[in-house]
This record gives structure tokens, sequence and C-alpha cells, in this order.
């Protein structure tokens, strides 16, 4: 398959246009710097070289670089605080709360200044779709033992070698993020030639490139790769991009960089990359410059999209209706206090003060209600007056809230007010107009949440679709299912069996229940566009209650 494509695409280079100003390419949610301690993986093992495709060498090459960090930004809009992403994510799971489809992962092989980077660039920018990871082999070099670091600094390491990296580790994360998980890509310093303290946190990818020399050498990674492509570059040009780079951003002399060229990176790239172009689906000669073949390319890639789409809402209009509620649904007593209060905020009548007061009390006695789920334990203390008392103490780590915006924001104070010291988590979720699914535009969780008993807040679920999303966020991001509290002060019994159905062990917790919703998916006789009233905006008549524009 590569050689027909390979004489396809050369003949089509002949008429394309010189290679287009690099843009800046959108890759996926890049969430808040994790600090974790970097650990030295294993030595090669006769396992692990067995692994390799083509047999391991013994030759060595050295290598410098500054820093592992992609120069890639996604598209956004910043405010003073806070950062909300311009592109939304579609739903990545089926009616069943389940993943119906794995990341598209495009594997970017070839020699050292080939251009794979801006190869993959031109590829994300052509594609034109959001949640783009671009993911660099360069960050998951081994970390170097002394002696290996000293080696290394007299130039004497092999860094092309494919022992140099850590295969395990890229086979474990790329996995998971083609999975849809969270994952943590360590940041190499090539100056120390180790791995900082701190990790680079991605998650949600539609598309994964993953570029490297290296890219095409191991055979559990080959499995990993949905389309396998090649960039050939005439070894002169690669030179002279070589000589351009590290004589105007590393400060070495042409003597320097040639003879480093000539006695170990060219011999590395014909003992173990060049062999590896007969394992790709596609060669692209001459690299960013055959704009035709990535055309082709793009072209390939937007045709497995489209088969991977979902339309989730319409499925859940569809399924697990005429059941009793679930048992993990749990309504506030409707004492005469309580629908009292239900009676001023649903009556559109109600003046904005009034339903703002009002919402405040209910959302306060739901969270004081939701807190009773949480798991206690026995203890002992001591009175003032020197007496024992049998009580109870929380028996999770810690607590955190995270409210869907922009609606769900508005139950943080009540949070704030019961649980001291309780951690905020946000995630902005809107319906897009033209499908009618909704979309993930921005996540900002803290660090560590999967030990955390989590409380996620919206104040009306309709159809449960924006509910689905935010529970499918936190178990990507490893939060045990029976740890999240789905609370909301409305919902229509479709969402509570939408939720429940597709995350039976996750509590579901509110003031009422609605049995149904309309056309326009609102809850009947429901409250209203709840946002609205409570921030005083106003919103199209065709959104629906739970999905809402994010006020910046």
């Amino acid at each position: 398959m590569a050689t027909a494509l390979t004489l396809a695409l050369s003949a089509a280079a002949a008429a394309s246009p010189s290679p287009t100003k690099e843009g800046a390419a959108p890759p996926g949610l890049e969430e808040q710097e994790d600090g974790a301690e970097s650990e030295a993986p294993c030595e090669a093992s006769a396992e692990s070289l067995d692994r390799l495709l083509p047999p391991v060498g013994t030759g060595r090459s050295p290598r410098k670089r500054t820093t592992s960090q992609c120069k890639s930004e996604p598209p956004l809009l910043r405010t003073s605080k806070r950062t909300i992403y311009t592109a939304g994510r579609p739903p990545w799971y089926n009616e069943h709360g389940t993943q119906s489809k794995e990341a598209f992962v495009i594997g970017l092989g070839g020699g050292s200044a080939s251009g794979k980077t801006t190869v993959a660039r031109m590829i994300i920018e052509a594609l034109d779709v959001p949640w783009v990871v671009l993911l660099s082999m360069d960050s998951f070099y081994k970390v170097l033992t002394k002696q290996q670091q000293e080696q290394a600094a007299n130039n004497d390491f092999n860094f092309d070698h494919p022992d140099a990296f850590d295969f395990d580790l890229i086979v474990c994360t790329l996995k998971k993020l083609k999975q849809g998980k969270s994952v943590k890509i360590p940041i190499y310093d090539f100056t120390t030639h180790s791995r900082k303290k701190d990790w680079k946190t991605l998650y949600g990818a539609n598309v994964i490139i993953f570029e490297g020399i290296m890219a095409f050498a191991d055979k559990q990674l080959l499995e990993l790769l949905d389309m396998k492509i090649f960039v050939d570059t005439d070894s002169d040009i690669r030179l002279v991009r070589r000589l351009r780079r590290d004589i105007s951003e590393r400060g070495r002399d042409i003597e320097g960089v040639i003879k480093q060229y000539n006695k170990f990176v060219k011999p590395a790239f014909d003992q173990y990359i060049q062999p590896t172009m007969r394992l790709a689906d596609i060669v692209v000669p001459r690299g960013s410059g055959n704009t035709v073949a990535i055309d082709l390319i793009v072209q390939h890639v937007h045709s497995q999209l489209e088969e991977r789409e979902l339309s989730v809402r319409a499925a859940l209009a569809s399924a697990h209706q005429c059941h009793p509620l679930p048992r993990t649904l749990s309504v506030l007593k409707s004492t005469p206090q309580v629908r009292g209060m239900h009676t001023i905020i649903r009556d559109k009548e109600t003046s904005r003060d009034e339903f703002i007061f009002y919402s405040k009390r209910l959302m306060r006695l739901l969270i004081e209600h939701a807190l009773s789920f949480l798991p206690f334990q026995g203890c002992t203390v001591q009175t003032p007056q020197g007496q024992d008392y049998e009580g109870k103490t929380y028996a999770g780590k810690q607590i955190t809230g995270v409210s869907i915006l922009r609606a769900g924001e508005t139950m943080e104070p009540a949070l704030r007010a019961v649980c001291k010291d309780v951690r905020i988590g946000t995630i902005l979720i809107q319906t897009n107009q033209l499908t009618g699914e909704p979309e993930l535009h921005y996540l900002r969780l803290p660090k560590d949440i999967s030990q955390d008993h989590v409380i996620l807040m919206d104040c009306t679920v309709s159809t449960g679709a924006a509910a689905m999303m935010a529970v499918r966020v936190l178990l990507d991001h490893d939060v045990p299912e029976d740890k999240i509290f789905l609370l909301s002060l409305l919902m229509a019994e479709m969402g509570v069996h939408s939720v429940a159905y597709a995350f039976p062990r996750v509590k579901i917790i509110t003031t009422a229940v609605d049995k149904k919703v309309n056309d326009l998916f609102r809850i009947i006789p429901g409250i209203g566009n709840f946002g609205d009233r409570y921030f005083g905006t106003d919103a199209p008549p065709d959104w629906s209650d739970e999905e809402e524009l994010a006020v910046t």
C-alpha cells in the first residue's frame, strides 16, 4: 500500500504549490498542570528489545534539545479569571454512558528535521475539527542514570536509539488517551536530561497525532495507530534544516553540526528510521511541501470521523422511559416549606430578587440533604466537661464540588457555606443549535480529583444529556462512579432515567421531579430557564433548560 501511495503522491506533488505558512494548531484540552514526582523507567530488557521494529543496533548518537513542550495553542477566549474554549467536543459515548468511539490516532514518522511537526500542524489546520491532540515522542525520553547523564554531557549518549525512549509509558499514555481518558504527559528537560516534577495534563481527543522519529519502531505502539504516515524528506534538505536550527537556536558552529550529522544522525536514520517506511500506510514525499498529499490525508480522516458521529439526545428521548424511578434517586421531602418555595420560584410573576432568594434557600436544603449520603465513621471526642461523646466524622479524603456552567455555578455559595475548604471545579457544556447535541467547551478540575467525593451541580436536568456528559468527564478523570453525587433543584423523569440507566451507581439528589419534557426539551410544568431568571438575561426560545451559554 505504501509503495502505490508513494507513487501517486509523488506524481501529484509536482503540481502542488509551495508550503503554506504554519498556523496555530488547535490541540485538545490542556488542563492545569498537576504536580507529580517523576519516576525513572526501568532499563531495557530482552523482552522490550523483542518489541522493536526493526532489530535494535548498538550505534550511538547524541542529541541536545531545550524543551519538549508543544508550541501549539488551542482556539480560546481568555478573561481575567477563566479560559473558554471556542470549539465544543460532541458526545464521545452512547446512551448507555459507555464510549462508543475511540479517538482516531495518526502516527507520523520520519527522520530528524524531516518536517513531521510542520506536517502535523498542516493536517490539524486543514482538518478544522475541535479537540485535536498533538503528542510528541520527544516528551517520552527515558530518565537517564548518573552515568548516562555524564555520557550525554560529553555527547556520547545516543538519543536516536530506540532504547532512549520509554515505549511502555508511550503505549500506556496513548492507549488511555485513545480511550478518552485524562492523561499526564511528562515534561522532559533536554538540558538536564531528566523529567520535571510537573506533568502536563491532556484530555479529550477526537483526533490524536503522534509524531516522532521512532513512531513505528514498537509493535504494541503500531497496534494503536489507525493511520501511519511517513514523512520522506531528502537528506540534504534535512541537513540544511538542522544547520539553520542548530546555528540560530542552539549557538553551534557549522563544522560541529555537520560532524554530528554525519557521525550520528544519518547512521541512526539509515539503521532505525528509514526501514520503518515499509510499515507506513502513506508516504509523503517532500514533507510539508506536498500539499496534495496532506489534502488526501485530511479527506480520509474526515470520512472516518463522519462514520463515528453520534446522536445521543435523540437516543435519550426514546429510551429508558415508562420505568419506575430508580433507587439511586433521592427527592427532598416535600414539606409545606419546600412546596411553598417551589410555588414561589415556579410562579412566572415572581420577581427576580424573590426568585434568587428562595432558590438559594432550596439550594442550601438540597446540599444539606446530599451531605447525609456521604460515608461517615464512628469517632469519640471529649466534651469541655471532660466527658466522651460517641459521634461521627466524614470517612472520605476530600469533597469537591463541580458546577455545570452556567446555572450550576449558582449552587457553589451554598456548598461553600456548609463544606469547609471544599474544592471547586467547573465544566462548560452548551447545546449545539444545529445538531441539538451537547458539546463540551471547557473544564477545570482540581488535581487528584479521583480520590474525592464529587458533588456535581446543575439547577435543572431535562433530558439528562448535559448531566451525562459531565459524569462521563468525571469518569474519564478516574473518579469512581459511586463517589459522584448529581444534585439538581428540578429534574424531569426522562433525565433521571437517562442518568440512572447509564450510570447506575451515581447518586441522584433533587428537590422535585416533574413528569414531562416538551418538544424543545423544557421541563413541564417546570421552572423556566433557570439561568436567565437568576441572572436576568434573555435566551433564544429554542434553548433547553439544562445547557446554557456561559457568561464571562
